[in-house]
């Protein structure tokens, strides 16, 4: 059995906001019940443009549950702006912590979280993403946002935070190519490109080092 907290105990025997809410202004999915965890979140916002009601809807494990239901406690009272900062570490803070094998049930809440306050603005889902693990429907973005957020070095970890590689294994090749190109990223920051009159200081400096 997993060392879950008293707090992940507390809101998986007795979740909060279970439901959802009526004619949302914001709403997302994420997830599915073939994969073993889906989620389906909605909000209300008040005239002062704050989280007045959240609710959520999933099929999954303790974890999962628990997850859902610590954000639509952490949800209410925000701003859109504050509610878009929550990331998956703080879910599982407020929760006291969840193991690692099933840190991905805090992504997939900061995954509905994001596709609600797109909803919220009208923003469509984007087409671009890619497909990288067809067991659980894992995109690429989705395991680079992942790798950057938790600082993962392995595809063990990746299958953790998001269950990407965790099912037939075919794809653990691409994940590590992913997380290889996110950590050549950081490792090599890219500075702003310099045009016009910006280069002249530089180019001063310079022509001032040649005539000495």
């Amino acid at each position: 059995m997993w060392d879950y907290t008293d707090k992940v105990m507390e809101h998986f025997w007795s979740p909060r906001n279970v439901g959802e809410v009526e004619n949302p202004d914001g709403l997302g999915e994420v997830g599915s019940i073939a994969c073993g965890d889906a989620l389906r979140l909605t909000f209300k916002v008040d005239q002062n443009k704050r989280i007045q009601e959240a609710k959520f809807k999933s099929f999954g494990c303790a974890s999962a549950i628990a997850a859902a239901s610590a954000l639509t406690e952490m949800l209410k009272g925000c701003t859109i702006e504050e509610a878009e900062k929550i990331t998956n570490q703080d879910i599982a803070a407020f929760l006291g912590g969840l193991p690692p094998q099933k840190m991905h049930c805090s992504v997939l809440g900061e995954q509905v979280l994001e596709r609600a306050i797109a909803y919220y603005r009208g923003k469509p889902a984007d087409k671009r993403e890619e497909i990288i693990c067809e067991c659980f429907g894992v995109t690429d973005q989705e395991i680079q946002k992942a790798v950057k957020e938790n600082n993962l070095n392995a595809v063990e970890e990746v299958t953790n935070y998001t269950k990407a590689g965790g099912g037939c294994g075919s794809c653990q090749e691409k994940i590590q190519g992913i997380i290889d190109w996110v950590r050549a990223e950081v490792r090599e920051p890219r500075g702003p490109k310099l045009i016009g009159i910006q280069k002249l200081p530089i180019m001063t400096s310079l022509e001032r080092k040649v005539e000495k």
